[in-house]
């Protein structure tokens, strides 16, 4: 069933409650990367430009003392917002009460407001993350409509999606997506459940743990599953191979053997690695097939894995990538990740679909994010909506 979208309602001299995913990097008042203001931006102007009043908040950063307070303020997160959208952003420092409500009850039609960091509201049992039902209640009466366009904590089931959803409902007040959380949907949604064939998910990252739910649900829908990073060696050892000193979860082992018999040949392991005998970017690194000697970890793949996941990607039609190939923090064992990021951007034919901070932060130091379809704002949401699991921010929208 289709979500209702902001494009659905009409926000003329509507108060618009909108939750955003504003949780930025921020230090000493400055903002360090601004991405995830800029992708709020469309659904932002839509309210405004058809004379809606746009009410925003957001968490930022966790808040478990006072003193954590001053460190994570909004309050830059406004300038920075009103600098991008060229007009005053009213700042609101408060969660609730009569500031809040008079700012509320001044703002004109057109008009953008953004009030306090909804964490702040955690530091008196969790009212935010513990969804709350009466700070839910309260946050919907500030409100005529509200627009959830934060996929990024649509895992979540906080006061600020799931709690105001629930509330406005129950006034028979509309929920709907913004133009972000739209996009999210449609492209996660499509990859997973209506994908066009060969369809190809790219597995990094260092546990398989993190990862075992995608993978198990991807091998029904994938024809291929490229796995890279570090728990690549504990499918290595579950194949016999020799791993030397890298990453293992050796109580994951029988399950990634299992993984490996369900899947036939659709998994996709590297056969050659970058290794060094310390995990350290300065210590001397050479490329090894098969076996990992003994002192020696792997950090990345090698170049002949490059070339083969490149031979699997190249007639693809769908491709979903989360996690980095190697240790892409060290400039010596970022290569893979960033070649595969590279490949990428060159399937012109192919519907291209990055999610996760590594991979994302990949395409974007390669500037090839415009050449790829979506870039996911979720880590850990587009990972669990990648495993088939219900998101409770997603399923609290309305159905049109």
């Amino acid at each position: 069933m289709a979500k209702l979208t902001v494009s659905d309602l009409d926000v003329k001299d509507k108060k618009v409650l909108m939750r955003v995913d504003f949780n930025v990097p921020v230090k000493d008042g400055v903002i360090g990367d601004d991405n995830r203001i800029v992708a709020a931006l469309p659904t932002i102007k839509y309210i405004i430009e058809h004379d809606g009043k746009a009410i925003l908040f957001s968490h930022l950063g966790r808040v478990k003392t006072e003193d954590d307070k001053k460190a994570l303020t909004m309050r830059p997160v406004a300038q920075r917002l009103s600098d991008l959208l060229g007009k005053p952003v009213t700042f609101v420092p408060a969660t609730r009460g009569k500031q809040l409500e008079d700012a509320i009850a001044d703002m004109k039609d057109g008009d953008v407001l953004l009030f306090e960091n909804t964490r702040f509201e955690d530091l008196d049992g969790k009212k935010e993350s513990g969804n709350n039902t009466e700070l839910g209640q309260y946050w919907a009466s500030l409100g005529d409509e509200f627009v959830n366009d934060a996929f990024g904590t649509a895992h979540r089931e906080h006061a600020s999606n799931v709690g105001i959803a629930t509330a406005m409902k129950a006034e028979n007040k509309p929920v709907a997506a913004g133009f972000l959380m739209e996009k999210e949907i449609k492209f996660l949604g499509n990859a997973v459940d209506n994908p066009k064939h060969p369809f190809v998910a790219i597995l990094g990252g260092a546990k398989v743990s993190d990862k075992i739910g995608v993978i198990d649900h991807l091998l029904d829908k994938a024809d291929k599953v490229i796995i890279g990073g570090g728990m690549t060696y504990t499918f290595y050892a579950a194949k016999g191979l020799k791993i030397g000193n890298s990453l293992v979860e050796k109580d994951k082992i029988e399950l990634a053997k299992q993984i490996l018999e369900k899947a036939g040949d659709k998994i996709v392991l590297p056969t050659d690695n970058v290794v060094a005998e310390k995990f350290d970017n300065d210590v001397p690194s050479k490329v090894v097939e098969g076996d990992i000697p003994d002192g020696y970890m792997a950090l990345d793949i090698g170049p002949k894995s490059v070339k083969a996941f490149e031979d699997v990607l190249k007639d693809a039609k769908t491709v979903v990538w989360n996690g980095p190939m190697g240790v892409f923090e060290m400039s010596n064992y970022a290569k893979g990740t960033l070649e595969v990021g590279k490949f990428l951007g060159t399937l012109t034919d192919a519907t291209t679909i990055v999610g996760g901070g590594d991979s994302t932060a990949a395409v974007k130091q390669l500037g090839v994010g415009d050449k790829l379809t979506h870039i996911s704002t979720g880590g850990g949401a587009s990972l669990e909506y990648l495993e088939g699991k219900t998101l409770p921010g997603i399923a609290a929208i309305s159905d049109k």
